[in-house]
């Protein structure tokens, strides 16, 4: 995927959402291109060189690039939809006035300032009412939740105690099993407590600096000093904390605990009275993902001071509602995490919140106008034909390996055709009609939102798997390949210009969007992907030859990665982003292998003075043009399982073709002797 998913926004604004968007070229984009670059030196420059130095990155962001480009298109048609939802006057408790009623009540801010922290006063008084080690389980059995991420952290962060995933069960295909994740920590990851570099260092000083200024502005005394045991408690989570590499080891993962165990083998935790605040009463068994982590998170409620807990229970529910809490409370949540952690200078628009917080509460209800509107049956035909042209591609492939066995390959055969592939939005739309939302109230209307999403979570276990259920909004400018349930999502909202363009030639669609099609089938296949069978479940499917031979060739690409060095002494962490470099070489040349095809053996027209394979693979780097802040890119690179986008166009040295389509030679920097190229797939 082009983000990053777990295994796992009345006319209150017009000026600022009816700015008319840029005009999308229909091409490529030449002007961006820095000749002076040799392609086999430096590919992402070659294709984006001018493009970079004449772009600056906006205020708001830690980055900009394509991708944040068609995103802000869609927001602002996401917005003008939302207004006219709002201006409709539909029926009390239709989909579209909860919509407006949504969106207007978080833009009415001077209304949300002279509530003040009312909103937030049972919250206070349910942490102070903890005075005892059951009292703290039942309040933090309260704060467990679906594990999503609430708003893009540049702006926002939130973080409970644990979190919960709902999903098919890696063991067994035909239920939903909970899964319980790590949680707790105000910072990215467990390296930003715990690395002692003076970068962090310096981070960790400002982090205390923002945890004071937030109970200051709860109401508490002392608040450096208090602040400051907060950090010393996260902290002490960091270090029962997984890193982003073996978190992301789906067999480390698959740990099935019964009640009584997680007593046993967690102690600390009084689990009965979390499950009951939870309402997990009825399962009987867990997947704890990251067993040490649950293990010393819980030791620790048993460990630290009761007004420790108290003082760290205030600060993250005032961080985690700070969306809708006065100016004051979001100004200081975005003077660190916009400011300190991204680089970026100034927050978002309040409309763009707006959005975000809409598509968070009720985003399928959204996504059905957003689609009806700027999705055409035309084009999910087109991007459905796409999909079945890059799988008979990705089949072909599988045929063709020399190294795989025939029983290893039939396997392989069987998944790709069992694969579901959802293009543009779901088959069935999600049902708001339990959603309460009730005009003039921005706090409670994301409250019951949080919760709706949380209990629609835990109404899907002991029911059939919905093999239909989407992950994304269609409205969302991204794509996601979901293993355990061996299917696929691309949102309408990626199917358009620049990505996927009817005005221009094919051979680009293939190189941008067919990509990225290739990418999340490739998924399904990568190192973590092909543990799975065709049904999802968790399962040894290969021969143990074949298997050392996939091995051997996702080691070669770690080292490849491993060698990239963005900043001194910083380089990319190639195991931890192997899955989605794996579904990088294999997606690109199954695209590549799909635009051939199409053309049954001719070749593509020259367009703008271009071959088409120079037109497939500088569409494919030009859909990966972004530049990032610093202080976001050292924070990607600690914790994202992508590569940093700018590198990601360095996989086309892995493809035979672009050698001869840029006349690459031995001893510019990118050449790989045949024997280097990795070959997955």
């Amino acid at each position: 995927m082009r983000g990053s998913l777990p295994l796992l926004a009345l006319c209150l604004v017009p000026a600022l959402v009816a700015a008319p968007p840029k005009a999308v070229p229909h091409g490529l984009d030449l002007s961006g291109m820095d000749r002076s670059v040799a392609p086999g030196d430096d590919f992402f420059s070659y294709a984006n060189g001018a493009w970079v130095k004449r772009t600056e990155i906006p205020a708001d962001r830690g980055s900009y690039g394509v991708g944040r480009e068609v995103a802000d298109l869609t927001d602002r048609r996401t917005a003008a939809l939302i207004q006219a939802a709002a201006a409709s006057k539909a029926p009390a408790g239709s989909e579209l006035r909860k919509i407006g009623d949504f969106y207007t009540s978080f833009m009415a801010e001077k209304a949300i300032d002279k509530k003040g922290l009312s909103p937030l006063r049972p919250t206070f008084q349910a942490i102070g009412a903890i005075q005892g080690r059951q009292d703290l389980a039942r309040y933090l059995g309260t704060t467990l939740r679906a594990d999503v991420d609430v708003l893009n952290a540049t702006q926002y962060h939130t973080a409970n105690f644990l979190g919960l995933w709902v999903a098919q069960d890696l063991d067994d295909p035909t239920r939903y099993a909970p899964f319980l994740l790590q949680g707790g920590l105000g910072l990215p990851e467990r390296s930003y407590y715990l690395d002692p570099s003076e970068g962090m260092a310096a981070v960790r000083i400002q982090y205390t600096t923002h945890v004071a200024a937030m109970l200051k502005l709860a109401g508490l005394s002392n608040a450096l000093e208090r602040a400051s045991a907060v950090v010393d408690l996260e902290t002490r989570m960091a270090k029962a904390h997984l890193g982003r590499e073996e978190s992301g080891d789906v067999q480390k993962g698959n740990n099935h605990w019964t009640r009584a165990e997680l007593t046993a083998k967690a102690p600390g935790l009084d689990w009965e009275a979390f499950f009951a605040a939870a309402g997990l009463t009825k399962s009987q068994v867990f997947v704890v993902w990251q067993p040490g982590a649950v293990t010393g998170l819980s030791a620790l409620t048993a460990e630290v001071p009761l007004g420790v807990w108290r003082d760290y229970l205030t600060f993250h529910a005032i961080q985690h509602w700070a969306p809708v809490l006065p100016k004051a409370v979001a100004d200081q949540s975005f003077a660190f995490y916009g400011k300190v952690l991204s680089g970026a200078s100034k927050p978002l628009d309040r409309w763009k919140t707006g959005v975000a917080l809409a598509n968070q509460a009720l985003g399928e209800a959204v996504g059905k106008a957003y689609v009806a509107k700027y999705f055409p049956p035309s084009e999910k035909a087109r991007a459905e034909r796409m999909v079945s042209n890059i799988k008979e591609a990705f089949r072909i492939r599988i045929e063709h390996l020399d190294w795989m066995s025939p029983a290893t390959k039939a396997k392989a055969l069987a998944k790709l055709d069992a694969l579901k592939v959802g293009v543009g939005y779901p088959d069935r739309w999600r049902d708001y009609r339990g959603l309460k939302v009730t005009a003039g109230d921005a706090f409670g209307n994301l409250q019951r939102a949080e919760r709706f999403e949380y209990e629609r979570n835990l109404a899907k276990l002991g029911q059939p798997i919905d093999r239909t259920e989407w992950v994304m909004n269609p409205q969302l400018v991204n794509a996601v390949n979901l293993p355990v349930m061996n299917a696929l999502n691309f949102p309408a909202a990626i199917l358009q210009p620049p990505f996927f363009d009817p005005k221009r030639s094919m051979v680009m669609d293939y190189g941008a969007i067919g990509a990225v099609i290739g990418h999340e089938i490739s998924h399904s296949f990568d190192d973590s992907g092909s543990l799975f069978d065709a049904s999802g479940k968790l399962e040894n499917w290969w021969t143990p030859e074949d298997l050392k031979h996939f091995q051997a060739s996702a080691d070669q690409l770690v080292r490849q990665f491993d060698a990239y060095e963005p900043f001194p002494g910083l380089h990319i962490k190639g195991r931890q982003t192997l899955g989605e470099n794996i579904a990088d070489v294999a997606g690109l040349a199954a695209a590549y292998d799909a635009y051939r095809l199409s053309l049954k053996g001719k070749e593509a027209p020259m367009v703008q003075g271009l071959t088409g394979d120079q037109q497939f693979f500088l569409s494919y780097a030009q859909s990966w043009r972004e530049k990032t802040r610093e202080p976001l890119l050292r924070q990607q690179i600690l914790t994202d399982g992508h590569a940093p986008a700018s590198f990601r166009p360095s996989t086309v040295r892995n493809l035979d073709a672009w050698y001869a389509a840029f006349g690459v030679k031995p001893g510019q920097t990118l050449y790989l002797a045949p024997a280097d190229r990795v070959k997955i797939w």
